[in-house]
């Protein structure tokens, strides 16, 4: 059964949501605390570990790689740590998987291992699919007062819910964000979740697209260059939750943003907002 079985369109506007970043006040906690040193430890990178940990978080954070899919931005850290630390055995492998696979998830990996039959390439991938269970598993176990959501996330939400169908689009565990938009009350605004495991987000806009929304009556909501792209990909408009200005972007999306969306008048306005995001990144 396909997670769009149970979807039903019910307005003519569709406004998609990222999680981590966007509505959650989780990515950073979740890179500080899970991903980078879940894998210093799966690779006995110790020795370096200061260094990594501030180069994993300026490539998933604070760059214009913030957001990437969590098996390419390993295989990037993986790629330089084996370049100016440590041989990392296998890594061309798990490059080539992370660059050229169709889809990007533990069940995908899980695949690739099986699938696979040079003994380096089923050690690495392996190996990545221990790290990304290990992630999943750190992140279940963060305090529960470092998973909440951004002020005027909710608001933003519920706004957006009043004349638009909502489709959660992101690249982060299902379970995870289930549970944490659940605790929050963030679904009942929610017509449809979308996680790591139904594809890439550029490919979840356009399985919704096929429901016959007009593409300039489509809003992506998100905090990274890779929400943009998804929605320039699929030629719907995009909105930046720009980083450390999350309150004013989520309180500005209801005064301004939705308004222009309904009005026809979005696409100058969406460019102004593009230049403010990239620039906020260093792009």
């Amino acid at each position: 059964m396909s997670f769009f079985d149970a979807f039903t369109r019910k307005h003519d506007y569709l406004v998609c949501v990222d999680s981590d970043g966007c509505v959650m006040d989780t990515m950073n906690c979740k890179h500080f605390h899970c991903f980078g040193p879940c894998m210093v430890t799966e690779w006995g990178l110790e020795a370096w570990e200061g260094a990594i940990l501030d180069r994993w978080n300026e490539i998933n954070l604070f760059s214009m790689t913030r957001g990437i899919n969590r098996f390419k931005g390993l295989a990037k850290a993986l790629a330089e740590i084996h370049s100016r630390y440590t041989p990392i055995a296998g890594i061309d492998f798990l490059v080539a998987w992370a660059e050229n696979a169709p889809a990007l998830s533990n069940d995908a990996l899980a695949k690739a291992i099986a699938d696979a039959a040079d003994p380096e390439e089923k050690a690495v991938l392996t190996k990545a699919l221990n790290w990304s269970k290990a992630v999943n598993a750190a992140i279940v176990a963060l305090p529960e007062e470092l998973k909440v959501p951004y002020a005027g996330a909710g608001e933003g939400l519920a706004a957006a819910h009043a004349f638009a169908d909502v489709a959660m689009v992101s690249s982060a565990n299902r379970d995870a964000v289930e549970e944490e938009w659940g605790k929050f009350g963030l679904l009942q605004h929610t017509d449809i979740v979308l996680a790591q495991d139904v594809g890439s987000k550029a490919a979840c806009i356009a399985a919704m697209l096929r429901y016959g929304y007009q593409a300039d009556k489509v809003l992506m909501i998100g905090d990274a260059p890779g929400d943009c792209d998804a929605a320039e990909r699929n030629g719907v408009h995009y909105y930046p939750i720009l980083v450390n200005r999350e309150k004013e972007s989520w309180e500005e999306a209801i005064a301004v943003a939705f308004g222009k969306l309904r009005s026809g008048e979005y696409a100058p306005y969406g460019e102004a907002m593009k230049r403010r995001f990239l620039e906020n990144l260093g792009g």
